[in-house]
């Protein structure tokens, strides 16, 4: 196997190893009744501020719509509160609940350990040099497939 072949074949096995497990934790966690994609808006959504849905939309890359079907469904399960601007009742303003924020944690917590279990196999050398080359990556893809604006 070439090094593009091993490379290319080690990416698609880590991104689907990582939610897979990602998925599996928030499965059998306390907050089994959202899915992986439903804790990654409440992981954009945050804790402290109230963030317009546009902001939030924005961030995920997805279209309004999508972030309102969302968040509709995390309203009725309790992990988010939503509320009309007082100035302007056009926009819609979202935050966490107590549950949200207790999922936002256990979310936190979960990459936490995650990357502390990777990093612990791994020297202070090639930490570095596993992170500058993913920041390389990264820097690429956003040059080569920039995110949609909604």
């Amino acid at each position: 196997m070439d090094k593009y072949s091993r490379l290319d074949a080690v990416l698609v096995s880590l991104f689907n190893d990582i939610v897979d497990i990602e998925t599996r934790a928030i499965i059998e966690s306390d907050f089994s009744d959202i899915t992986n994609n439903d804790m990654h808006v409440i992981d954009a959504i945050g804790i402290g501020v109230k963030k317009n849905m546009s902001t939030v939309a924005a961030q995920l890359s997805v279209t309004i719509g999508s972030l309102t079907t969302a968040v509709n469904a995390l309203v009725r399960k309790g992990y988010v509160n939503r509320e009309r601007g007082i100035e302007d009742r056009r926009l819609v303003y979202i935050e966490l609940s107590e549950k949200g924020k207790l999922a936002f944690m256990k979310h936190r917590e979960f990459h936490q350990n995650m990357l502390n279990s990777m990093i612990d196999a791994l020297s202070d050398y090639e930490v570095k040099l596993l992170t500058d080359a993913l920041f390389k990556i990264q820097a690429w893809l956003d040059k080569s497939y920039p995110k949609k604006n909604h």
